[in-house]
């Protein structure tokens, strides 16, 4: 696991006060406006469990300290997320972490933040408090319950159910804020949108994202992670570390395919035109198609030259 200074966080309790609705991203991932949002509960090793349901993956650790959580997808579904978490233990977690500042990801901060610590990266708080943009959809800033109450640079651990739960940031992947949680004693990792199974990832330009850190990252983590552990992705399913160096390999095969076309001067539509190989039609078949991905790649790119000229 990467270096770093971790800080131990002093268990608190967080005082209720009044919220605000959040704005969500339209057309993000998810259709919002379903009303038949079923959350599915899978125990994933240990203390650690993955809800699904609608937007990103949670993860739990649940036992004798109580719920500690990761995300909390949208707000109108934190009722049905509730009853799921009292399942394991408790309606309301001690800690919530944010991997990132996606409104799949925090749209529940504003309901769970009146009983919960939030937890993230410094850019997180940043971008929940402050009007954002993403895909052309402008996002009004969160009300400030739903803000993380405590915020970190490179990282910190908390010391909750029996296992060291170490959250570590990776800089300019998905977005400028991402974080991957380590719970050190179930051999489980949840590594936020960074990790996409079996299909292309979101790469928010915008934010701060870049498809070369992504790859940096990716690459960084598959040293880091054991051969044995359980990896809880952002979308997708429960996965392996197998899945993760596949994830890592695709992203830097297709990154190359797009910029050796770009190296040849060749324009986004030709790429786009020409598309991937056959064996990479099954990644395109999620949230990011293969032609948005290719202009994730040539875009991210074509800003890294474009700043080696200066």
């Amino acid at each position: 696991m990467r270096k770093g200074i971790f800080v131990a966080v002093i268990m608190i309790c967080c005082a209720s006060v009044s919220w605000a609705h959040i704005s969500l991203i339209k057309d993000y991932h998810v259709d919002k406006t379903r009303q038949d949002v079923v959350i599915k509960t899978e125990k994933v090793s240990g203390n650690i469990y993955v809800l699904f349901g609608q937007g990103g993956n949670i993860g739990v650790s649940s036992g004798k300290d109580g719920i500690l959580m990761i995300d909390d997808q949208f707000e109108r579904i934190a009722d049905k997320i509730k009853a799921s978490l009292k399942e394991l233990g408790s309606e309301r977690p001690r800690f919530l972490f944010n991997t990132h500042w996606h409104g799949d990801h925090t749209g529940g901060n504003p309901i769970f933040g009146k009983d919960s610590i939030i937890l993230a990266h410094n850019n997180v708080r940043k971008r929940l408090s402050t009007a954002q943009t993403v895909m052309g959809n402008n996002i009004q800033p969160i009300a400030a319950i739903g803000l993380p109450l405590i915020t970190y640079n490179e990282g910190l651990s908390i010391h909750f159910n029996g296992e060291e739960v170490r959250a570590v940031h990776f800089p300019s992947g998905h977005t400028d804020g991402d974080t991957v949680i380590f719970f050190t004693g179930s051999n489980v990792v949840h590594l936020g949108d960074d990790f996409f199974a079996g299909r292309f990832p979101f790469v928010d330009l915008n934010s701060g994202g870049s498809v070369a850190g992504l790859i940096k990252n990716i690459g960084e983590l598959v040293k880091q992670i054991p051969s044995d552990a359980k990896l809880i992705p952002g979308h997708g399913a429960v996965s392996t570390l197998n899945d993760l160096k596949t994830y890592h390999q695709t992203l830097i095969e297709t990154t190359d395919i797009v910029r050796q076309a770009m190296q040849k001067n060749k324009s986004l539509e030709e790429i786009k035109k020409a598309g991937f190989p056959e064996k990479y039609k099954e990644w395109g078949t999620g949230f990011i198609k293969a032609d948005r991905w290719i202009e994730t790649i040539y875009n991210s790119y074509s800003v890294s030259m474009n700043n080696t000229k200066k």
